[in-house]
């Protein structure tokens, strides 16, 4: 490093202690330096100091959240909270307990899990001798807690923020920190029956949050590893091939066969045998059809899996989801640990494309209009024994639902609708008419509350009554209790309805009763 440079790395150290005409100075005295020189640092040097803070030393910082994190506010926050308690209300009518987990994981724990996506995990740094990630999902640990408890039955959901070091993609309802809402079965039960009634879940879930048209995909881990091998890919290049195929939501068969033959090192032969296959759609028939195909009939692993396709579409017909079920040999889903029945939901509906406009070409090279998937899970019947000291078996299915891209979709329809968001659930104001009547206001709210009447007040001491009743509109407050100096003389409150501006005298004693009654019809 030359003088200058020496001279400009101890002066933007010092920087926010000294004056910019000294530094100048200094720079003057430098031998053999020209006025140019001079100009060029100057100029630098005033751009950190820019970045670093004014003359008084306070660090000048931009407030943003982190890449692929965002802040919700109220209204969003309102959304958020409907959606999950009618997800909650789902996993709750079909029996489910929760539990929660710890949001890093020891590293050894979640690695190997992921296939391809382990590159995903955000690494902890070292603390106190144990390196830890946080956690990439909610299964692993789920099926750690299993192992670790020694339980082997449990229908339970779980919903928390995971993480992922991806490259997220906003608009799309693609983050770094993001919330998944969990279902899943484990325990030793006849075949098909916990796989139909998670997919019933999801139908009931996506149906009621009424977020337009939908597709519920099928597949199985056992057809793939069969078809891979009927068409001639060797063993221990079938998890990467599966990768691949997983990337037909996103991309052209034909960009997934140049990635299979030109980074992968299958043959053209055996890609082009594959698009056969995963170019197929059908329900119970497909499954039928495979079944007496040349080369499927002959893969023990291919036939479990259609033998028990045919048996799950004959539990979602008694299911009655049949109408939003296809069974696709496209559907791959990269995770490792899956072992049997995988699915995927979509958003079809053309209205939503506007939060994620992804145009998907499939293998048979048609094109349709799919907001992303939306829910997806699967059966993992060795991943709680890779933790078991015994290697004990738990067989687990479960379900994830895409909660922030339904959050994405949710606050798009709400922005397009005139409808207004409430952010709090405050059933009555207690206001006063006249000046000097607070004791009065807080001695009501106070009745209110401990009756358990959701209740507010306005913080002072002689608000004017069109400012409490303005507040009322604004907020969504259906009911405003009045007091006055003669109500009080006459043991009543004055009750209005703000929608309709109607007033009447309610006696104190009646006041709850009569405000439950009118807020239930709300």
């Amino acid at each position: 490093m030359d003088m200058l440079g020496m001279f400009c790395t101890r002066a933007c150290s010092g920087l926010m202690g000294c004056r910019a005409a000294t530094r100048v100075r200094l720079l003057h005295s430098l031998p053999g330096i020209t006025v140019e020189q001079i100009d060029e640092e100057v100029a630098k040097l005033l751009q950190l100091k820019a970045k670093i803070g004014g003359d008084d030393g306070k660090h000048q910082f931009v407030l943003k959240t982190a890449k692929g994190t965002r802040d919700f506010n109220p209204k969003q926050m309102a959304i958020r909270e409907k959606v999950f308690n009618t997800i909650i209300n789902c996993f709750k009518r079909h029996g489910a307990e929760t539990i929660d987990t710890p949001v890093f994981e020891l590293k050894e724990t979640l690695m190997g899990k992921y296939g391809e996506d382990s590159k995903l995990i955000y690494d902890l740094k070292d603390q106190g001798g144990e390196l830890l990630s946080l956690r990439y999902d909610l299964t692993v640990p789920f099926a750690r807690y299993l192992a670790m408890n020694k339980i082997t039955n449990i229908k339970r959901y779980h919903i928390a923020k995971v993480y992922r070091r991806d490259n997220p993609a906003m608009t799309r309802g693609r983050y770094r920190e993001f919330y998944q809402c969990d279902f899943d079965i484990a325990g030793q039960y006849d075949a098909m029956i916990p796989d139909a009634e998670c997919l019933k879940i999801v139908h009931e879930i996506l149906s009621q949050l009424d977020l337009g048209d939908f597709l519920i995909k099928v597949n199985d881990r056992r057809i793939l590893d069969g078809m891979f091998a009927v068409c001639g890919v060797p063993d221990d290049k079938f998890r990467t091939i599966c990768s691949t195929v997983d990337k037909l939501d996103k991309m052209a068969w034909e960009d997934v066969k140049k990635e299979m033959v030109n980074e992968k090192g299958l043959s053209e032969e055996a890609a082009d045998q594959i698009g056969d296959y995963v170019s197929m759609q059908g329900g119970k028939d497909l499954a039928e059809r495979l079944l007496q195909d040349q080369k499927m009939s002959q893969n023990k692993l291919a036939c479990a899996g259609l033998s028990d396709i045919k048996l799950l579409f004959s539990y979602l017909q008694l299911f009655q989801v049949t109408d939003k079920v296809v069974f696709d040999l496209s559907l791959a889903r990269g995770l490792d640990y899956y072992t049997g029945i995988i699915y995927e939901a979509v958003l079809t509906q053309a209205g939503v494309a506007a939060v994620t406009t992804e145009a998907q070409s499939g293998a048979s090279g048609e094109e349709c209009v799919s907001v992303g998937s939306v829910a997806g899970g699967g059966r993992y019947d060795g991943l709680v024994g890779m933790f078991d000291p015994k290697g004990r078996k738990v067989p687990c299915v479960g379900v994830s639902i895409g909660i922030e891209r339904i959050f994405s979709i949710m606050e798009q329809k709400a922005e397009a609708s005139a409808e207004r968001i409430r952010t709090t659930e405050i059933q009555v104001l207690v206001a006063s008419a006249q000046k000097n009547l607070l004791e009065e206001r807080l001695k009501l709210v106070t009745e209110l509350w401990n009756a358990g009447v959701k209740a507010e007040v306005m913080h002072k001491k002689n608000p004017k009554l069109l400012s409490q009743l303005q507040h009322c509109e604004e907020s969504g407050i259906p009911l405003v209790a009045i007091l006055g100096e003669q109500e009080l003389k006459d043991g009543v409150v004055k009750l209005r309805v703000v929608a309709t501006r109607e007033e009447m005298d309610i006696s104190r004693a009646d006041l709850i009763s009569e405000i439950r009654r009118r807020t239930s019809e709300v």
